[in-house]
């Protein structure tokens, strides 16, 4: 058995460290996720905070965008009983999202696709949109403008989106602040660890 200071426990979840011989082996059998979804993100704990206070409704169904190692959407299955799709243009995160999710008693669906792909009539099958540290280079911010406001169009009722404070991200954050009447604010905790950033919300 691995030793337990291989784990964390952040919301309610069991998380592997990158050093826990299950992700080792996944590594192995996945190979490296090549979209910067190769660990966990502390502004993971900035969403999960921001949830567990401003819960989602029951059996919500939520699509995790850029999902990485998919903890939040895995939170909001394991929370809110939501039916959660684990988005990611890198399908070699999976493996890591599936072995989360069963570690958590939850299940998700997971889909291959880019931001851009995601269609209008796709927005429509959920209720929430939420997605971590996924706004890290410039050519990011409109792909991102456009589907928030596409979510929006389809009748999606809330978008939240988190990161540690990089300029695209706020760049971001403020144009659909003006555009769209979107909440852009300030976010620190200090437990489970301490992590800081900001969150842009987005409701009709």
């Amino acid at each position: 058995m691995a030793p337990t200071n291989l784990s964390r426990r952040l919301f309610g979840l069991t998380v592997r460290k990158n050093a826990h011989p299950d992700m080792r082996r996944l590594r192995r059998e996945a190979g490296e996720p090549s979209l910067h979804g190769n660990k966990f993100w502390k502004s993971s704990c900035l969403m999960m905070d921001y949830l567990k206070k401003n819960p989602l409704e029951k059996g919500a169904r939520v699509l995790d965008i850029g999902c990485g190692w998919g903890l939040g959407g895995i939170f909001c299955a394991k929370h809110f009983g939501a039916a959660v799709t684990s988005l990611d243009a890198d399908s070699s995160v999976f493996p890591f999202v599936h072995y989360h999710a069963e570690l958590n008693g939850v299940s998700v669906d997971t889909w291959r696709c880019r931001y851009e792909k995601v269609s209008k009539s796709d927005l429509a099958g959920f209720d929430a949109v939420i997605g971590t540290d996924i706004c890290f280079w410039d050519k990011l911010e409109n792909p991102l403008y456009n589907l928030t406001r596409r979510a929006l169009q389809s009748g999606v009722q809330r978008v939240v989106l988190a990161d540690p404070g990089r300029p695209p991200f706020r760049s971001l954050a403020e144009r659909a602040e003006d555009k769209l009447g979107a909440a852009y604010q300030e976010r620190e905790i200090r437990r489970p660890m301490i992590a800081s950033g900001c969150l842009m919300i987005a409701e009709p």
